[in-house]
């Protein structure tokens, strides 16, 4: 057998023994890497689910607060003679006392 040939030969078998280790070691911890990151998208932690209650809290809060304007503006214009605004105005107080009566979810 040719000294170069035999020189490549054993070069790339030690230079294949690290791949071919990496890739056991990929093959065996895939199945706990993917377990784990399955659990993580499965639970969600304290502070996420704060984050997701302030969250619904602010829209829950301004979703208020332009009702209370939107009856205003009818009001005013039911109070000049519009029968429709003050229809408008009705719907739009009680969608309002039905979100303040409504608590948050914990």
């Amino acid at each position: 057998m040719n000294p170069l040939r035999l020189l490549a030969l054993v070069s790339a078998a030690l230079a294949l023994q690290g791949c071919l280790a990496k890739a056991a070691v990929n093959v065996v911890t895939l199945p706990v890497r993917a377990v784990s990151a399955g659990v993580d998208a499965a639970t969600t932690s304290q502070s996420e689910a704060d984050e997701k209650r302030g969250r619904e809290i602010r829209k829950r809060e301004e979703r208020i607060g332009k009702l209370e304007r939107e009856y205003n503006r009818q009001l005013e214009r039911c109070r000049i003679g519009d029968d429709e605004a003050c229809d408008e105005a009705q719907a739009l107080k009680a969608e309002w006392e039905a979100l303040i009566g409504e608590e948050p979810e914990a």
